[in-house]
């Protein structure tokens, strides 16, 4: 037992002694990576800006690894942080660094390779690596075939290694890295015919594919992927105990199941769903809900015709509509947004109609004063299904190339843009699905211009009737020839 007599020790001595002896009481054991995580009160997460993982839209931050580690931050009763990565090997170099992130939440596939530098959590979801052609063209059916073909891929991806292991087997198999695309980048070039082909994971096919009707599976490479999230080597395994601990018990409490239905057990698509369907439901739908429309857009000073384009957009004017992410009722909206529109419950049309014109004009009067009508009014649908940020990040793309960003025209050209990361990289608010308010807003005018055209004065009674487009509906008075905002 260690014992020392203090009292024949000289007065220098009897200091340093009593020196050491605090700082040995002082001393205990080093604080675990997870009591670091709960002392800061804050778990840091790095991920990738992608349709996958994590971006924002106009309901704020989403993404499937977002919503997990959002859990996962409320499980261990601290703030989710969130960073992004431009490319895998900035990641892994930031998640390695020196008071780096806690852990990576980026769709990462487990990989022999990949567990030499960081240590890998148990999988959450099992993915399928598929190649992806050109409908049209020759369709390869095996490995073999890869020969001789223009083929892209993300630069430090899991798919480049699977290309690399093919290459030992196939010496002749020829193929490009890039750190300069995402895989909604080379889906688009395999849509456009620049490239042969590429290689994507099954979840982002899945989450990806609408906008690109060319784009169609030639084969799956054989194996299962595991997808999981990552911690920095180290003896200290208690973090990664912890995520093991909270994965099994989220796959156990069907957290993962319902997290992966809501963003890749569907391919959301805004389409034109005919005339002939439209024109049914001017009949049979619209008179159920056309008073409430006329009486929120009245109140609202917003033309009623755009109002009810926009239910019908959302929900083919179903009240009980209800989407795999969350959002319900007539005009389709989150909890938040009906929440903070005063809308009590989402499901009953009058609300969600009131609750949907609101909101449509708090973000009409957002806009800047420099986007005059008839662009404003675009402007706006456009913000009301993606944001006003991501907007904003577009109208300056806009205005970098040369172009107004104060007309729809214009803009609407640049939007696409949001969900290519040589540009979204660029702005504020990185990546968004930029495609679909472009869909958004001209499925809506090309609804308006037939309510326009089938409301008009001059055939509002039995000339309307007698084509049996649209029944007038109930309390409903004249609308003014002009539409008005």
């Amino acid at each position: 037992m260690f014992s020392l007599n203090v009292r024949r020790l000289r007065p220098s001595t009897w200091l340093l002694t009593t020196v050491l002896l605090l700082l040995l009481s002082a001393c205990g054991k080093p604080p675990t990576a997870l009591e670091r995580v709960e002392e800061e009160g804050v778990l840091r997460v790095i991920t990738r800006n992608s349709p996958t993982t994590y971006y924002q839209d106009r309901n704020g931050e989403t993404g499937f690894e977002f919503d997990l580690a959002e859990r996962f931050a409320e499980s261990l009763g601290v703030k989710l942080e969130i960073e992004t990565a431009d490319s895998f090997d900035e990641l892994f170099a930031r998640l390695n660094s020196p008071n780096g992130p806690h852990l990576a939440a980026a769709g990462l596939v487990e990989s022999a390779q990949r567990s030499q530098t960081i240590r890998f959590s148990q999988p959450y979801l099992d993915v399928t690596l598929q190649v992806v052609y050109r409908k049209g063209r020759p369709r390869p059916t095996k490995p073999e075939q890869l020969l001789g073909k223009r083929i892209v891929v993300v630069k430090g991806s899991i798919h480049a290694e699977r290309l690399a292991e093919l290459k030992k087997r196939l010496p002749e198999l020829q193929y490009t890295e890039s750190d300069e695309v995402e895989v909604t980048d080379l889906l688009g070039m395999v849509d456009e015919g620049k490239i042969d082909l590429t290689l994507v994971g099954s979840n982002e096919l899945a989450m990806s594919q609408f906008g690109f009707p060319n784009v169609h599976v030639a084969f799956d490479l054989e194996g299962t992927q595991h997808l999981a999230w990552a911690v920095a080597p180290g003896a200290d395994a208690s973090l990664l105990e912890k995520i093991n601990a909270f994965l099994a018990k989220a796959r156990q409490d069907k957290t993962l199941q319902q997290l992966s239905e809501r963003y890749y057990g569907h391919i959301d698509v805004l389409g034109y769903v005919g005339t002939y369907t439209f024109a049914k439901h001017l009949q049979q739908r619209l008179p159920l809900y056309e008073g409430h429309f006329r009486k929120a857009a009245e109140t609202h000073k917003i033309d009623w015709r755009l109002l009810a384009a926009i239910g019908y957009q959302e929900s083919m004017w179903q009240a009980d509509a209800v989407s795999k992410t969350g959002v319900r009722g007539l005009m389709m909206l989150t909890q938040r947004t009906a929440q903070s529109m005063g809308v009590a419950d989402r499901l009953d049309p009058r609300q969600s109609i009131r609750g949907g014109a609101r909101y449509f004009i708090q973000v009409h009067a957002e806009l800047p004063d420099s986007i005059k009508e008839p662009d404003r009014s675009w402007f706006a649908l456009a913000a009301y299904n993606i944001g006003g940020g991501h907007l904003e990040d577009a109208r300056k793309l806009t205005q970098a190339a040369g172009l107004n960003p104060n007309k729809w025209l214009d803009v609407k050209k640049i939007l696409p843009r949001l969900s290519q990361k040589q540009w979204y990289r660029k702005t504020r608010h990185g990546y968004a699905r930029g495609g679909e308010p472009v869909h958004f807003v001209n499925n809506i005018r090309r609804y308006y211009d037939i309510l326009s055209w089938v409301t008009q004065p001059q055939l509002e009674g039995g000339q309307v009737a007698e084509r049996g487009l649209h029944s007038p509906g109930i309390n409903k008075t004249p609308p003014k020839e002009e539409p008005r905002l």
